[in-house]
């Protein structure tokens, strides 16, 4: 039985894995779609839900200190002799440490919500992607919370995509659907908190009419 738990903990180990490194790679992406100035997944006529403004003073402030701290942690070190040996991996580790910052904003720019005729696409930069037929969303309203206590949370059959602690935008469904969580878990839910910087453009997109087929 010992075995099979330990193949069973590596493959889970695996998988995470996986997901960490796409989540670099797809960052690393991200990065090149935002010096080019394009969105992710934003098709013609859709109408995109950016969330990048609540955060970015907060997403400023933090890539400053880190660039400060990154220049005199070096020369710091540099100044009582530590050894290239040494000063090289933690200027590596600084250097990485800012990547994933631009990174991490570079992903939240570029991969707004989305509204299509046909579909809701609620997304938090590379971490989470949710689709939500239209046709499934039995109410929308405006809902402000201050008060969540994590960027992506699954409980009680309700999604929550947080921005800085906040959600603004809630929706109700007519029946579950299956979303996967930043790390592979997967869950059902038949309801969705989440945060834009437009809800007004939020409400009007979601309470227009869905195409008949």
């Amino acid at each position: 039985m010992r075995k099979g738990g330990d193949v069973g903990l590596v493959g889970g180990l695996v998988r995470v894995g996986w997901r960490v490194l796409r989540f670099e790679v797809d960052g690393l992406g991200a990065l090149g779609t935002w010096v080019l100035r394009r969105r992710h997944g934003v098709p013609v006529g859709a109408t995109a839900l950016p969330y990048i403004k609540e955060q970015a003073s907060l997403l400023m402030v933090l890539t400053f200190v880190m660039v400060v701290e990154t220049v005199a942690v070096d020369l710091m070190l540099n100044a009582v002799g530590v050894p290239m040996a040494v000063r090289g991996p933690v200027l590596v580790l600084d250097v990485y440490g800012l990547l994933f910052a631009a990174t991490f904003a570079a992903a939240c720019a570029t991969r707004p919500h989305v509204v299509t005729p046909t579909e809701l696409r609620v997304r938090f930069g590379t971490y989470i992607d949710v689709r939500v037929p239209r046709e499934q969303i039995s109410a929308v309203r405006l809902a402000r919370n201050y008060n969540e206590q994590s960027m992506v949370t699954v409980a009680d059959g309700r999604l929550v995509v947080a921005i800085s602690s906040q959600t603004n935008i809630a929706i109700d469904l007519t029946e579950p659907i299956t979303v996967t969580r930043p790390l592979g878990r997967r869950a059902q839910v038949t309801a969705i908190r989440f945060f834009t910087d437009d809800p007004k453009t939020a409400l009007s997109a979601l309470r227009t009419p869905t195409p008949m087929h």
